[in-house]
């Protein structure tokens, strides 16, 4: 259905490009949100008892569709969202990739046998949780729904999914998508809406289980709700993660690494690697590349080829980005290039939501900058002179979702990352997601795995059978 049948309040969804309105948003209320959940229940009847194989073969054709529509869904996704069409087309390849992934899985799930004493035995089966809740990001819209259905859908469970008000058009063709390949009617369903849907769906008795990606915040309340229900729950929540510049790096590389990890999707990406700490000896000639490199780097209009940043989400997130740089200056840190607002020549683009990519120096750890997530395109430099300093200060923060290292030394390399606390390691390289490798975080990042054959375990339960071939002996 496209209209809800308890339709709540219409919000207003933009495109950050340009500012004007794209299309209105009528939230689902806790009828619609009960009327998904029920029609998930039903599919899931169905899905469940369906082979491995079967599920799979569904999977491939739905990654084709994604594949075969590729361009397609990248411009929606730019439209919506305001990355680079360039970025969003990597985006719908991770996520058919994702989905191809899972259904190589999906025929392989079992569980193991166990031989008892006395020709006795046991074994446990791999069974399906039942309908699993998803609740994405704006960041990545169409990608997380890809990260968090293809494994629950390849454990045969159901999926009731809720995108982010501000980027809710995507997950609508990935549903779309679902029913062209053959799923049964509702497995895969889209409600609309803030706080409130999301809070209908946490509490709704016939959820088995809640994955959510977002702020630390919401994720403590997600958490706090599914407590009340014993839902489990996967959280890929906020980070503020540490990037080691040795000077015995390859330069040249590093420095790419350093605007990977800082200005991809215009900084909103929760494990980029805002924290760069750079060795002294190196510290001069690093930042000197690294300004010269951002200064280069081409804002405006998110649908144009060599467009490499596009415009932030929204005008309040904007704002916040704002602030967070005019505190930094306030709390001493140098403003080495960018932070201002950005006006593209374009007329059409005038009321976008642009900033130019910002890199700030003489940063100490005791800085809001260099404490709290951003969210948006701004590069902290802080300086080092030992590894066991270093270390120390980057496990120094409440968060632990990634951290890299730039090294040629590569005994150093692993000795460091071993040393981190977080949950996603990069060694010379940065953000980059193969859909191979699990993905989340320690500490207030959250918990669980999204990807990898570790997100099976958090979409799938273990039953145990125990069988004796033998006469019960009874100690009565």
């Amino acid at each position: 259905r496209v209209q809800p049948v308890d339709g709540g309040q219409a919000e207003e969804v933009y495109e950050p490009a340009t500012g004007r309105v794209i299309s209105k948003l009528l939230c689902s209320g806790e009828k619609e949100v009960d009327l998904a959940v029920q029609s998930a229940k039903a599919a899931f009847k169905i899905w469940s008892q369906m082979s491995g194989m079967e599920r799979s073969r569904v999977l491939l054709e739905a990654a084709r569709i994604i594949r075969e529509q590729r361009e397609e869904i990248a411009t929606l996704e730019t439209v919506n969202n305001g990355k680079s069409i360039f970025e969003a087309r990597v985006d719908i390849d991770i996520s058919w990739q994702c989905l191809e992934y899972y259904a190589g899985l999906a025929g392989s799930l079992a569980g193991e046998h166990i031989q008892l004493p006395g020709g006795s035995f046991g074994y446990t089966r791999r069974e399906p949780l039942g309908v699993c809740v998803g609740i994405g990001a704006w960041n990545y819209p169409f990608q997380i729904a890809c990260w968090k259905s293809a494994p629950a859908l390849a454990c045969g469970n159901a999926m009731v999914f809720k995108p982010s008000p501000f980027t809710p058009i995507s997950v609508v063709r990935l549903a779309e998508i679902f029913t062209e390949a053959g799923v049964p009617k509702g497995l895969f369903n889209v409600v609309q809406g803030g706080v409130a849907t999301g809070q209908f769906l946490c509490h709704h008795p016939d959820v088995a289980k809640i994955s959510f990606t977002g702020s630390v915040p919401t994720g403590i309340k997600i958490m706090e709700m599914a407590a009340k229900g014993i839902k489990p729950v996967t959280l890929e929540l906020g980070g503020k993660s540490p990037l080691i510049i040795f000077s015995d790096c390859a330069l040249e590389n590093a420095v790419n690494g350093a605007l990977m990890a800082n200005f991809l999707t215009q900084g909103e990406v929760c494990c980029n690697g805002t924290r760069v700490f750079v060795e002294r000896k190196i510290l001069d000639v690093f930042t000197k590349e690294v300004v010269k490199r951002t200064q280069k780097i081409k804002v405006g209009d998110p649908l144009l080829e060599d467009t490499r940043m596009g415009a932030l989400i929204n005008r309040p997130h904007l704002d916040r980005v704002q602030g967070f740089i005019k505190q930094a200056k306030e709390q001493g840190a140098v403003l080495l290039c960018g932070g201002d607002l950005y006006v593209p020549d374009d007329p059409k683009l005038k009321n976008g939501y642009y900033m130019r990519p910002c890199v700030l120096g003489n940063c100490t750890d005791d800085m809001t900058c260099v404490k709290e997530e951003i969210f948006g395109p701004v590069m902290s430099i802080l300086p080092f002179d030992t590894e066991e300093e270093v270390v120390e200060r980057a496990n120094n923060t409440k968060f632990g979702l990634a951290g890299g290292v730039f090294t040629r030394d590569i005994q150093k390399a692993h000795r460091v990352v071993a040393a981190l606390k977080a949950g996603m390691c990069f060694i010379n390289n940065y953000n980059i997601s193969p859909v191979e490798l699990p993905f989340g975080g320690y500490k207030a990042s959250g918990f669980g795995r999204e990807n990898g054959r570790a997100a099976i375990e958090y979409y799938s339960q273990l039953k145990t059978v125990c069988v004796e071939m033998g006469d019960v002996e009874s100690v009565f």
